[in-house]
């Protein structure tokens, strides 16, 4: 597979940008293995960016990896692009990848604005570490778990690093319905976009205030 795709920047991936490489060089200072610096970059996108479902997505730049960075919340693709950018910014080939699910437990007020409980476009990053793509899913940060019991997803490097199942509680929580691709070099937006509008409708966009 020709890797030199997923090391390159693009508007949205933007490992070029001086915040995301500087941020990404101070992660993984004094790492010297492709695992080690991913599971630290993993970790911060995880627990120190916010995650945060009330976030436009209506234009390219709401996705960029360095607005989100700077921003320090974002929901599941915004952190996924994020940790994309970290990982190029340090020559870790990174890609994107996408499915579509249903959380059994939303709460009531999101539930309510988007008229189910399927999220028709979750998005996480892949990481080729050791001849080898690993999926890390970096979107429920450590607070969030703990305030509703959720098990937060863990990343080694070696294995995938995907939403369980069940809570704590052992209720059902997460169903992965359908793969929707991967290996993305770069964010599908128009796919992204029909996928929210064709599910919830024009107002998955612009989220209402909280």
């Amino acid at each position: 597979m020709e890797l030199k795709k997923y090391l390159k920047p693009t508007d949205i991936i933007d490992c070029d940008s001086p915040s995301v490489r500087d941020k990404s060089r101070e992660l993984t200072e004094g790492e010297k293995e492709a695992a080690g610096k991913a599971i630290s970059l993993f970790y911060f996108v995880r627990d120190a960016i916010r995650y945060n479902l009330y976030v436009s997505r209506s234009r390219p730049e709401h996705f960029q990896a360095s607005r989100t960075l700077a921003n320090g919340h974002g929901y599941c693709v915004q952190k996924a692009v994020l940790l994309t950018a970290l990982a190029r910014a340090v020559d870790i080939p990174a890609a994107l990848g996408f499915a579509r699910l249903r959380n059994h437990l939303l709460p009531e007020k999101t539930r309510a604005w988007l008229g189910t409980d399927i999220l028709p476009f979750h998005g996480y990053t892949e990481l080729y570490i050791d001849g080898r793509w690993v999926k890390a899913t970096p979107a429920f940060d450590a607070e969030m778990c703990r305030k509703y019991g959720i098990i937060p997803v863990d990343f080694d490097g070696k294995n995938d690093g995907m939403f369980h199942s069940h809570n704590r509680d052992g209720k059902l929580r997460i169903e992965y319905l359908e793969d929707l691709g991967h290996h993305y070099d770069d964010l599908p937006l128009e796919k992204l976009q029909r996928a929210l509008i064709e599910t919830i409708g024009p107002g998955a966009l612009e989220p209402p205030l909280r």
